[in-house]
């Protein structure tokens, strides 16, 4: 079996690396941090420029035609870097399933917009990992020939900038459908919420009496319960290329600066203590990548990945926090320093650890699938 990426993927690899590495450096970033700016605009049309914001859309819309592992090599990049741009939310929640699930004038009219970097995407999904007591709902009314939307929706990822929010509602018979809201829709009110000290940028999204037509409506009216399951696969996969990114990269820095530190007049990395730690950490790292790489090419083959799904999820919630902790009590007194660059992986790591789900909640659903379809617990156990 050939695990080796093409030349085209090695491309896409390589081009996103050398753009986030040009523009997003550690004293890019100090500088940026300083700033009321969310976001970097600039390198956000930098990604539309060179091809990568479509690298997920079909080349009829204005992309470049590939799919889920080229999209996943670009977000392993972004982690890297912990490049400030809503990649995740536009290309994964809201490029993802307009390109699956689309009609082909839907497609025409959000695709190649996202592609040239004019419209950013989210999608209100953050219920899928809450309490059900917690979660919010919107409801969906046949107002003639429209629609009509009123309800809530709370911390929609990088929602506070997106112009087009995928919302699901449920009509009077309890049935799901997905709608393509237009946040500067009457009636649609977007409350902007930071983070923590990640700086991301979710939003609280308020609809009363949103009116739309059936071409707001992704894939049919009543298919929302399955477009929500192929998208959260998606979404949680997109969380670990990101992670992957995340905690290589935080193990690389902390690794060189092991290697030039010194304590007695020696390299700490020549510390046994330390260098098992590290270790440990190349260990988890790998862990992540694997799961969640197998899951990826289950999804790209069109095979059942709920569970590798799960899995890889689960490795980039639990080893993640391992590793980012370790890294940055590697770094002593300076690891706590917010404006010293190892800070930024933790915060990336950990908010990616909570979204659509934390360890805990990742094996809950695990246990749940497993319970239910006894094939699924062969597959987790080769995992």
């Amino acid at each position: 079996m050939d695990f080796t990426f093409s030349d085209d993927q090695n491309s896409i690899r390589e081009l996103a690396y050398q753009i986030f590495t040009d523009r997003a450096s550690d004293e890019f970033l100090l500088a940026f941090s300083r700033t009321d700016d969310t976001y970097d605009e600039t390198l956000w049309q930098t990604l539309a420029e060179q091809g990568l914001l479509g690298v997920a859309i079909p080349e009829s819309a204005g992309g470049t035609g590939f799919g889920l592992i080229e999209l996943c090599l670009v977000l392993e990049e972004q982690g890297r870097r912990v490049a400030p741009v809503p990649l995740y939310a536009s290309l994964v929640l809201g490029g993802l399933p307009i390109t699956e699930f689309g009609t082909e004038a839907q497609q025409q009219r959000y695709l190649p917009a996202l592609a040239a970097g004019t419209a950013k995407f989210s999608a209100a999904i953050a219920e899928l990992a809450m309490n059900p007591a917690l979660a919010t709902s919107v409801v969906a009314k046949r107002d003639g020939n429209d629609w009509s939307l009123t309800g809530h929706k709370a911390m929609v990822p990088d929602g506070a900038v997106a112009d087009f929010i995928l919302v699901p509602a449920a009509d009077e018979r309890g049935q799901q459908s997905v709608f393509i809201v237009d946040t500067s829709a009457p009636g649609v009110t977007v409350q902007a919420v930071e983070i923590g000290l990640s700086g991301s940028r979710a939003a609280h999204l308020s609809l009363e009496n949103v009116k739309l037509g059936d071409d707001a409506v992704l894939g049919q009216p009543g298919q929302g319960a399955d477009i929500l399951e192929w998208l959260e696969q998606r979404a949680n996969i997109g969380h670990c290329a990101l992670q992957v990114g995340v905690t290589e990269e935080a193990m690389t820095r902390t690794a060189a600066f092991l290697s030039e530190r010194k304590q007695f007049g020696v390299p700490l990395g020549t510390f046994q203590a330390l260098a098992m730690r590290m270790a440990d950490c190349y260990i988890d790292v790998e862990g992540i990548r694997s799961t969640y790489w197998l899951a990826v090419w289950r999804l790209s083959e069109g095979l059942d990945a709920r569970a590798e799904v799960r899995v890889a999820k689960w490795w980039a919630c639990d080893a993640s926090h391992r590793v980012v902790s370790s890294t940055q009590h590697m770094h002593g007194g300076i690891g706590a320093d917010v404006e010293y660059p190892i800070h930024r992986f933790f915060l990336m790591a950990k908010l990616i650890s909570y979204s659509l789900g934390n360890a805990g909640q990742q094996l809950e659903q695990l246990g749940r699938l497993l319970a239910n379809d006894d094939s699924l617990g062969f597959r987790a156990l080769e995992v």
